[in-house]
């Protein structure tokens, strides 16, 4: 933990004097003064990020079905973000799990994973009825951690005992967010910032996550909300139509930079270097995502032409193909029930998918056999990995 911090960033709070003494942070209601310097290369860094994210908000418009690029999306963001605190389930479990598939997770790490997606879906939900609040937040965290393994730790519930992060205690801790009595009023600060609407929306959401995470307001889940939050400010100030910004890929591959920009933010007063970083990761994930709609248009084009000489038989194959973009993983029992056929006709159409190249086996069972289509969940899986 650090001894000084510029005034600009906030202040330290000595809570205990001795070996085992400690100071707390408390940082300064945003928007930071002296105000955010925009200087030329954050101009370019500005009109770059807000080009992509426009080009990703409309890309979406091209896709024959954009409520199922976005359902694909969420959950790879929840296996992103739950990975950063130390998940250990990938893309591929989430949706093993989900298609009723037996995976090689644990319950607990695929809980936290669907947890996650549950909390992203319930707060977009609740977006429609209630304005972005305290109140919100603290609903969408009892979503995100009930019954995981951080549920006994007050889920939905602003902290009341201090928390830190590194270290086995205060004293040895990386960092020490505000003490429990200073919580409430900081977070009144940010509700407040979170409405005003002179701060461009994009700035915006990148200036309350890092002012998030520093006042670290619940005892577990922290990172979780703080990512969320981002998607939640874009689609609230409707900058986005969808929520399809999700950031946990760039922080996890620059994951060193990122905790680095934030103890900066906190140390030296250094919202520029923060925004910097925050606005290139702003850049990429929407060229990223854009990129990953027309590969999967292009895709989806490439599938339904193969099946167009499938004759008599086409119609259930194009309904199995339209399953397969929401459930990737199948079984010949599970697309009977989901299509509403019988098991000899799944079966065909499975075949018939497989022959084309479109599915791939992949439980290498003779029985209760899984299948895969590969080439769509390749586009939509990149960083998942577990090696990631």
């Amino acid at each position: 933990m650090f001894t000084e911090v510029s005034p600009r960033g906030g202040r330290l709070v000595v809570q205990q004097k001795g070996p085992d003494g400690y100071c707390t942070f408390v940082p300064n209601p945003l928007p930071p003064v002296p105000p955010l310097q925009i200087d030329d290369e954050m101009g370019r860094l500005m009109e770059r990020a807000n080009r992509a994210l426009g080009r990703l908000d409309g890309s979406t418009y091209t896709l024959p079905n954009p409520d199922l690029f976005l359902y694909m999306y969420v959950r790879k963001e929840a296996v992103l973000s739950s990975q950063i605190e130390g998940t250990q389930a990938s893309l591929d479990d989430l949706l093993e799990y989900e298609g009723e598939i037996e995976g090689k997770s644990s319950p607990e790490d695929i809980n936290e994973v669907s947890n996650y997606v549950a909390a992203m879906n319930y707060g977009l939900q609740r977006l429609r009825e209630l304005p972005l609040s305290l109140r919100l937040i603290k609903e969408i965290h009892a979503r995100l951690m009930t019954g995981t393994r951080g549920g006994h730790k007050s889920p939905g519930e602003f902290r009341t005992t201090q928390n830190w992060i590194g270290g086995t205690m205060p004293s040895n801790a990386a960092f020490v967010p505000p003490p429990p009595h200073e919580v409430l009023p900081c977070l009144g600060e940010l509700e407040k910032f979170l409405h005003n609407e002179s701060i461009p929306p994009l700035l915006k959401a990148g200036l309350a996550h890092a002012q998030f995470e520093t006042i670290h307001p619940f005892l577990d889940g922290n990172g979780r909300m703080g990512r969320l939050l981002i998607a939640f400010i874009l689609c609230h100030d409707q900058v986005l139509e969808r929520p399809l910004l999700y950031l946990s890929l760039f922080f996890k591959k620059h994951r060193q930079e990122y905790y680095e920009r934030l103890n900066a933010v906190r140390k030296d007063g250094d919202w520029e270097g923060w925004i910097k970083y925050y606005l290139q990761g702003v850049y990429e994930i929407s060229k990223q995502a854009t990129d990953a709609a027309k590969a999967i248009m292009d895709l989806q084009a490439s599938d339904r032409q193969k099946l167009s000489g499938l004759g008599k038989a086409a119609p259930t194959a194009m309904a199995l193909l339209d399953l397969l973009y929401r459930r990737p993983y199948v079984s010949i029992a599970i697309v009977a029930r989901e299509l509403g056929i019988s098991l000899p006709a799944a079966g065909k159409a499975v075949n018939n998918l497989a022959e084309l190249g479109i599915l791939r086996e992949v439980s290498g069972k003779k029985r209760d056999r899984v299948f895969l289509h590969e080439e769509y969940l390749s586009i939509i899986r990149e960083g998942t990995e577990l090696y990631g």
